[in-house]
């Protein structure tokens, strides 16, 4: 069975840092591309980062380029999204979800992905 999990998210502070962890099984961890994504309410979820376990190559959506940095841990079958300098905006539940192959160059912030974690809220209060 194949299972995502996510866990960190939180209540914080404007301006403070959270570190979300995906915890991954059931699939080849080297194989796949793990990427993030988050939904607040009332918007379409919104692809935030992606990294390629193949080559390690990430991907950063604009909005949080320079705050957040995407990591795996191949050791433990994880990938990390440490979020810095975060911002009331930033409220939403986070999702992590796996897609055979690399992160594809072009659209990796599309949810085509294969396989999807349940979420962990992340709150930031002004």
């Amino acid at each position: 069975e194949v299972q995502l999990v996510e866990s960190g998210g939180g209540l914080v502070q404007s301006g403070g840092s959270l570190r979300l962890s995906c915890a991954v099984s059931g699939i080849t961890f080297d194989d796949y591309a793990i990427g993030w994504f988050r939904q607040a309410p009332g918007k379409e979820r919104e692809g935030i980062s992606c990294i390629s376990s193949t080559d390690g190559t990430t991907h950063l959506a604009d909005s949080v380029e320079g705050r957040f940095t995407i990591s795996s841990d191949f050791a433990k079958n994880t990938v990390s999204l440490q979020m810095n300098s975060l911002k009331p905006e930033d409220t939403a539940v986070y999702f992590c979800a796996a897609e055979w192959g690399p992160c594809r160059d072009t659209d990796w912030y599309t949810d085509e992905y294969d396989y999807w974690g349940q979420g962990t809220q992340v709150t930031v209060s002004s």
